[in-house]
């Protein structure tokens, strides 16, 4: 049986990553192929459980707690669901995956990339996605966004101040450049059908592969 497919969606707070994981299922499950919808941190009883914790904002933990966090969310959700799928052929589709941590932890956090993806090959395996979803708003579209979604109520990450964010994108920007096989940067502006439609010119390549 052929291995499925991995694409992750990745981008800062109010990017509308959630949103677009559900169109890109949807539309590949119309093209006849199964699909896993999930999301990081969750997507297991376990790494749901350990996302109550990290985004809880009575909590007050510090980036190494957090990438010792994530890194544990993500071995469970990987070997739990994400290998079994993808052996299985199905196409997996997540909202966020390690190159997350690398921009929160690490570029905003202060924590070195080779430390975090040592944390990856540890726990999951070193398991990269086939492709990688890089959806990308400017500040202002961030902060309305968040306003209309969250009010005053964010939780303990996305929060955090704009310098901290700005940063966060920062370094999406600086991995996207420097794995440009395996990103795509998908320009988030507009409505969601036209995000959506970027998007899915970006998957054709792995369309045509399947």
């Amino acid at each position: 049986m052929m291995r499925g497919r991995f694409i992750t969606l990745e981008g800062g707070e109010g990017a509308g990553k959630s949103t677009q994981a559900a169109l890109l299922a949807d539309a590949l499950r119309a093209r006849g192929l199964s699909v896993l919808l999930t999301r990081e941190p969750g997507g297991t009883p376990g790494a749901e459980a350990i996302r109550g914790l990290l985004l809880d904002p009575a909590q007050s933990w510090g980036p190494r707690a957090e990438a010792l966090l994530f890194a544990a969310a993500r071995a469970d959700h990987v070997a739990q669901a994400l290998e079994p799928a993808l052996a299985s052929g199905q196409w997996v589709v997540c909202d966020r995956f390690l190159d997350s941590s690398r921009a929160y932890q690490g570029g905003a956090g202060g924590l070195a990339d080779e430390d975090i993806c040592t944390l990856h090959r540890i726990g999951s395996g070193g398991l990269l996605p086939d492709l990688t979803l890089l959806v990308e708003i400017g500040a202002e579209t961030a902060a309305e966004r968040l306003q209309r979604r969250d009010g005053e109520g964010g939780d303990r990450i996305g929060g955090r101040d704009s310098a901290y964010h700005a940063e966060v994108a920062a370094s999406f920007a600086r991995l996207a450049a420097a794995e440009p096989g395996r990103f795509a940067r998908i320009a988030g502006e507009g409505s969601p059908d036209a995000i959506h439609q970027r998007i899915m010119q970006a998957v054709e390549r792995l369309l045509a592969r399947a």
